[in-house]
């Protein structure tokens, strides 16, 4: 288990859990960020914000603090 924040570019898996609460949960959800949903990271910024993932067939990018929300099971698919 580990944060989606912590991921390195080309790594995958698959959403365990979303934390967070009010608007930043509801945001993520929105987003299709839900348990069960396969994510790839594909770019980091230099500074490490934003992120650029792969979830759902499409890309999306995230702020760093909201990818610290999101708890993933690494896979090596």
């Amino acid at each position: 288990m580990k944060k989606l924040s912590e991921f390195v570019i080309g790594e995958k898996g698959t959403i365990v859990k979303v934390g967070g609460e009010g608007r930043i949960k509801r945001r993520l959800f929105d987003m299709g960020v839900t348990p069960g949903a396969q994510v790839m990271l594909r770019k980091k910024a230099p500074l490490g914000d934003p992120l650029e993932i792969t979830i759902r067939g499409y890309e999306l990018t995230l702020r760093k603090a909201e990818a610290e929300f999101v708890e993933m099971e690494v896979k090596t698919w």
